[in-house]
C-alpha cells in the first residue's frame, strides 16, 4: 500500500500553502496544523498524524518539527521533502525577534506581525499585490491565536544536524535560489548533513517554494516516492 504523505507547513501559513502542487497519486495526504507552542509537541502532533512508515513534507517551521519528529521515531519516517528551512538553533536575534512579534499579536496587532513577515515570503523581498493579498489572506485564516503559539514553539527548536546525520531515509532538500530567510547556504548544510539526500536549488523561488514552484515541488515528490519505493 503507497505510504501516506505528512505535510506540514511554515508559520502563518496553512494547508493551503500546498493547493498548487500536484501530490503524487495514489497516497493519502494528511495536513498537520502547526498549533502547539513546543517543538516537541508539534512533532508529537506529526508522528500521531497517522499510523506506521510515513514521507515527511515539510516547509520552513515545518520542516523543523519534521527533524524533531526524526530525532524521536526514525524508524517512522520512510523518506523527507524538507524546503525553505534551516536545521541551526535559534540566533540571539532571532529570539528578540520572535519576543517582539508575539508582543504585537498579545496587543491585538496581529495585521502589523502579518505585514512585517510577508517580504520575507517572496524572492528578494519583492512581490506583486496579488501575491501579497493571497499570503494575507492565508495568514488570517491561521490566526493570531496560532500565530502566538508558533511564535512560543520557534526559540524550542534546536540544532538537529546531529540527527540528520544518522538518519537513513531517502531525502531532497529544495532551496529556493532567491529565498533571503532561509538562503541555499542553510540548505547546503542540511544536504551534507543528510546520509541520502538530494539538493535541488530552485531558480527565482524565494521562501514560499510550493506557491512559487509548485512543479518543482511535485516532481521532487515523485522523484523522492519513487526511491522510497526502490528501498
Amino acid at each position: 500500500m503507497p505510504l501516506p504523505l505528512v505535510v506540514v507547513p511554515g508559520m502563518l501559513c496553512d494547508a493551503s500553502l500546498w493547493s498548487d502542487v500536484a501530490f503524487p497519486e495514489g497516497h493519502v495526504v494528511q495536513h498537520v496544523a502547526l498549533r502547539q507552542p513546543d517543538v516537541g509537541a508539534l512533532a508529537d502532533d506529526v508522528l500521531s498524524a497517522v499510523d506506521g512508515p510515513f514521507v515527511l513534507v515539510g516547509l520552513s517551521l515545518g520542516a523543523v518539527v519534521g527533524f524533531e519528529a526524526l530525532r524521536r521515531a526514525p524508524g517512522r519516517i520512510a523518506g523527507m521533502c524538507v524546503m525553505a528551512t534551516n536545521a541551526a538553533a535559534p540566533r540571539p536575534e532571532q529570539r528578540v525577534l520572535w519576543r517582539e512579534l508575539d508582543d504585537l499579536v498579545a496587543a491585538g496587532r496581529f495585521t502589523e506581525v502579518v505585514e512585517r513577515t510577508l517580504p520575507d515570503m517572496f524572492p528578494d523581498r519583492r512581490t506583486s499585490t496579488a501575491d501579497a493579498e493571497r499570503y494575507r489572506r492565508m495568514a488570517r485564516a491561521v490566526g493570531a491565536d496560532a500565530a502566538r503559539a508558533q511564535l512560543a514553539a520557534q526559540p524550542t527548536r534546536e540544532d538537529a544536524v546531529a540527527t540528520l546525520r544518522s538518519a537513513r531515509c531517502p531525502s531532497v532538500v529544495l532551496s529556493g535560489s532567491r529565498d533571503t530567510l532561509c538562503p541555499p547556504a542553510f540548505h547546503r548544510t542540511i544536504a551534507e548533513a543528510l546520509p541520502h539526500a538530494r539538493l535541488r536549488e530552485l531558480p527565482d523561488a524565494g521562501h514560499l517554494v510550493p506557491w512559487q514552484r509548485p512543479d518543482a515541488v511535485g516532481a521532487a515528490l515523485r522523484e523522492l516516492i519513487a526511491v522510497v519505493a526502490a528501498a
